[in-house]
């Protein structure tokens, strides 16, 4: 069987370490110091010939007779893959529950040697010893960069050498977003196109948008890998017409990403929107009554404010200034009368355009105001006119029935007197005549 020699020499003048010879495809490591016999095998294999350096080690390597060094049952190193901000710190742990006595050692990606067991290797003031013992070797490291992100080792010196790997991620913080493009004020109607940008992020962060805290969904975002090669800057565009409705509202961009713990990076800026004045008319009483005072209130909305109000009745000149006075964006018309008919209107303009709004002002008369009857009074009133129309007719027909009957006897009478030379002969022929009456009845039509 082909030996591997492993030899060590003295590191300065310092009894207290050795460093090991780096043989083929290994890193130097540290020894620990003379009489901790749990560091002093320096074999790699089936040893047949004693090392060069002989100190209290050579009476442990007699003892063992330079056999082969074997883990005992359960003696595994046992570590986990980590995550950690940049800037942050980490604590890297390396255990082993069934432990005889062997070494413990930490190495970084670059298989440079960090601890070895309770023994620095690598001078870097962030790399400190947390706990060193026969089942535990932790260290951290302080300020964590980017380039401390990769696989590091914790290796047990059984024979053969039993190791476990930690993945090391490191978060790359995004930078507070900068929103750009917006240039107030911006009038009614144009585009606007808003720019968010955030950059050293790892993984790639997200920019989402909002409207006054409503998120604006469907935006898209553009990611460029950094000069480091490492992190990433991520860009965003808005765009969107501008409205009178946005007028004072809050755009803001924020940034996610799985490096925050709880409170994003926002950026945001107030949209001021200008737009020509809009205009309504408001009177202060809904039915304007003869002899009442009406108050015509002129309300406008514009950006920026409208300047003062301008009063006309039917395109002229208001036609009483004693009654009607203007007061501000108010007009006050004492005394109302069938004169103040007529067409109102309050003009309004500002920097954008101006605008117009119009009130017709009718006079009633309150004795001829009534209100409407109810459905029950309109019954009522239907079945007395249907009460009164027949009372009329059964008037009628028997005023006529009675006249026809009082033409008859008039007649009559009036047959007999015709021949008769007095009274009494005048009766007794309109007597006999009865006979023939119905014959020569008289009717009146």
């Amino acid at each position: 069987m082909v030996s591997t020699i492993v030899l060590y020499r003295q590191v300065g003048t310092d009894k207290s370490s050795r460093r090991l010879l780096s043989t083929p495809g290994t890193e130097d490591i540290l020894v620990p110091p003379e009489g901790v016999q749990r560091y002093s095998l320096g074999a790699t294999g089936s040893v047949r010939q004693r090392s060069t350096v002989m100190t209290s080690t050579q009476k442990w390597a007699n003892s063992r007779q330079y056999g082969d060094i074997q883990a005992t049952e359960g003696q595994f190193p046992v570590t986990q893959n980590l995550t950690v901000v940049e800037g942050g710190t980490i604590n890297l742990t390396c255990r082993v529950d069934q432990n005889d006595n062997t070494s413990l050692q930490w190495s970084n990606p670059a298989q440079q040697t960090l601890y070895f067991d309770d023994k620095k290797a690598l001078r870097d003031n962030r790399i400190e010893l947390v706990r060193a013992s026969w089942h535990e070797l932790s260290i951290s490291i302080s300020d964590v960069s980017l380039s401390d992100e990769g696989q590091y080792t914790c290796s047990l010196f059984t024979m053969p050498i039993k190791t476990s790997k930690a993945f090391l991620t490191v978060l790359g913080v995004p930078k507070k977003p900068k929103l750009s493009g917006l240039t107030s004020p911006v009038m009614e109607g144009a585009k606007i196109e808003l720019t968010c940008t955030t950059s050293g992020s790892k993984p790639a962060a997200q920019i989402k948008w909002f409207k006054n805290n409503q998120e604006i969904t469907g935006v898209k975002n553009k990611q460029e890998s950094d000069d480091n090669g490492k992190t990433f800057t991520i860009t965003s565009v808005l765009g969107f017409q501008g409205d009178r409705k946005d007028d004072g509202a809050i755009v803001s961009c924020r940034v996610d990403h799985e490096s925050f713990n709880s409170t994003p990076q926002i950026a945001e800026q107030t949209l001021e929107i200008h737009y020509r004045p809009v205009v309504t008319i408001l009177p202060s009483t809904p039915v304007p009554q003869e002899g009442q005072q009406l108050i015509l209130i002129c309300e406008s909305k514009g950006k920026p404010l409208p300047k003062p109000v301008s009063w006309t009745k039917d395109g002229a000149e208001l036609p009483d200034p004693e009654r009607m006075t203007v007061n501000g964006r108010e007009l006050t018309i004492s005394f109302l009368n069938k004169t103040d008919n007529g067409t109102y209107r309050c003009q309004v303009k500002n920097d954008i355009g101006e605008t117009s709004a119009e009130y017709i002002l009718i006079i009633n008369d309150p004795n001829a105001l009534a209100g409407p009857a109810s459905p029950d009074h309109a019954l009522i009133g239907g079945i007395v006119a249907v009460v009164v129309f027949v009372t009329l007719c059964s008037i009628i027909l028997l005023g006529r029935y009675l006249a026809r009957h009082k033409g008859t006897y008039l007649t009559n009478e009036a047959k007999g007197a015709e021949d008769a030379p007095d009274a009494d002969t005048a009766i007794i022929n309109a007597e006999g005549s009865q006979v023939n009456a119905e014959e020569k009845k008289e009717y009146f039509i």
